[in-house]
């Protein structure tokens, strides 16, 4: 362990951060990775301990996945001047971890003792969910924190896995560990108690995190966001990239009417940009899957109000977003590296190409067909007109959507064939109608799309949910936008200009 002086006052942040550096070099890196444990320098955990709003008199502090104590440090640092007493629970399963968290602790309680601060500590090495699920479970149970700090685990869970029937147990479905956690720690904080947590941001959109931003929004008010400029900026020693986001929740409480958004380069950013958003721009109304937008200024507020202020969904429209449906590996016998008698276009991203289609491809890396027969008939789509965007960009490219047209003419078929890493737009099943769906593709390659779909979503995925759960323009005007362009090349600034015409 690492050894301080005893003159006082000491910095619990820098102690923390000393244990932290020691015992990640006594933690195997692959494993780390592999279990999504990821520790947090001073930077991040003075910041996370800077957003708690209420500091003096009796705190109840939860930290769970508590790493060395960086963060209960730091709140201990924040609150010691205030506070009348602090009662830390810190749950850690890992005993090397747990070494150097009962020496951060003893330093908090030495801290607390000078400065006249009742301490009492706790350290719990069991699994946080199934203890939690079974104290909320417990028939005499009542929420026994005010505070909850929490960096957890940022791991996938099994559909059929031991955590995923133990969080069903107090009604609570979610697929990753780090929302499991904040899950049920506001399940365990008791009405005003605070929560501050540094996770992923991929909880602020798609289907796969409903209900967990339906327990957050429904049962707490969202206050504070912080969002790092920088993919590495959170975690930058462990070589994390990751967009994370810091946030602040009041258990129990309104909806406040604004959320503040801060922003900056890096935790240690002296000069982070503070922005105050409407709540009803951060959760627009008009999305039932109640999507989490992150807007740092003026700028993105705008777009939130033109994109988020269209007239249409897809539904209103008579149109549908889907994936594709060949899964190239679950029909190898079927795929054809060449366009051949009996077969039909199959339609990869590789073939999508500055907004056009470029099929087929010589020499490619993927098929260009797929035999048509009865073993691939349910696979197909009625040749005709249909907007197709990528699911999954690369993180370096400047856009997320970018829209193709596929156009009957490609090929003398009957059906064609759409990858599943492909979403395709259609009328029902059926095609589009042509002039629509020009007007479609102007619409999803403008700018105003790419930066409200960024607000929305926090990787570089384009699911179609995330299609579906935008506004659109109404049939006429996107007709009239297919009329303004000449589709000879891809031109943005054409594209911006026929959008901006029409707000």
């Amino acid at each position: 362990m690492t050894e301080f002086s005893q003159q006082f006052p000491l910095n619990l942040n820098d102690i923390a951060d000393a244990n932290r550096v020691e015992a990640n070099q006594k933690l195997d890196e692959k494993l780390r990775g592999k279990l999504g444990q990821f520790m947090s320098s001073s930077a991040v955990s003075k910041l996370l301990a800077d957003m708690f709003e209420n500091v003096d008199g009796e705190h109840r502090l939860l930290d769970a996945g508590a790493g060395v104590g960086s963060l209960t440090a730091a709140f201990v640092e924040r609150a010691k001047s205030d506070a009348t007493s602090i009662d830390s629970t810190c749950f850690e399963l890992s005993s090397i971890m747990n070494q150097y968290l009962s020496d951060t602790l003893k330093y908090c309680s030495t801290s607390c003792e000078v400065n006249s601060v009742q301490w009492k500590q706790t350290i719990i090495e069991e699994d946080f969910i199934l203890n939690a699920v079974e104290t909320l479970q417990n028939d005499t149970f009542k929420p026994s924190f005010n505070k909850a700090v929490l960096n957890p685990p940022y791991l996938k869970i099994s559909a059929k896995g031991t955590e995923r029937k133990a969080l069903r147990k107090v009604g609570f479905e979610t697929g990753n560990l780090y929302s499991a956690f904040v899950g049920l720690a506001i399940k365990l904080l008791e009405k005003g108690g605070e929560l501050v947590a540094i996770t992923p941001r991929s909880f602020c959109n798609g289907p796969y995190f409903n209900d967990f931003r339906r327990l957050l929004l429904d049962s707490c008010s969202l206050n504070k966001i912080h969002v790092f400029n920088s993919r590495k900026s959170a975690f930058k020693t462990d070589k994390v990239l990751q967009e994370n986001v810091v946030y602040h929740l009041t258990k129990g409480e309104p909806q406040r009417s604004m959320v503040v958004v801060t922003s900056s380069s890096c935790a240690e950013d002296p000069t982070p940009l503070v922005y105050e958003v409407p709540f009803h721009r951060v959760v627009n109304e008009n999305n039932p899957d109640r999507f989490i937008h992150i807007i740092t200024d003026e700028d993105e507020q705008n777009v939130a109000a033109r994109a988020g202020g269209l007239p249409c969904s897809l539904e209103d429209l008579g149109i549908q977003a889907s994936t594709g449906k060949v899964v190239d590996f679950r029909t190898r016998e079927n795929l054809s590296t060449n366009y051949v008698a009996g077969s039909v276009p199959l339609i990869f991203p590789q073939h999508l190409q500055k907004g056009s289609i470029k099929w087929p491809i010589e020499n490619a890396k993927k098929p260009n067909a797929l035999l048509s027969n009865e073993n691939t008939a349910n696979l197909m789509v009625q040749n005709g007109t249909y907007v197709l965007t990528r699911r999954l960009t690369a993180k370096e490219e400047k856009r997320r959507i970018v829209a193709s047209i596929y156009t009957p003419d490609i090929a003398d078929v009957e059906v064609v064939g759409f990858e599943n890493k492909t979403n395709y737009f259609h009328a029902m099943g059926k095609p589009l109608e042509h002039e629509v769906a020009k007007g479609l593709w102007v619409f999803l390659n403008s700018s105003l799309v790419d930066k409200y779909f960024r607000q929305m979503n926090g990787h570089t995925q384009v699911n179609a949910t995330d299609l579906r759960t935008l506004r659109y323009p109404n049939k006429e005007q996107l007709i009239t936008m297919g009329e303004m362009i000449d589709f000879k090349g891809f031109n943005q600034d054409r594209i911006d200009q026929i959008i901006d015409s029409f707000q």
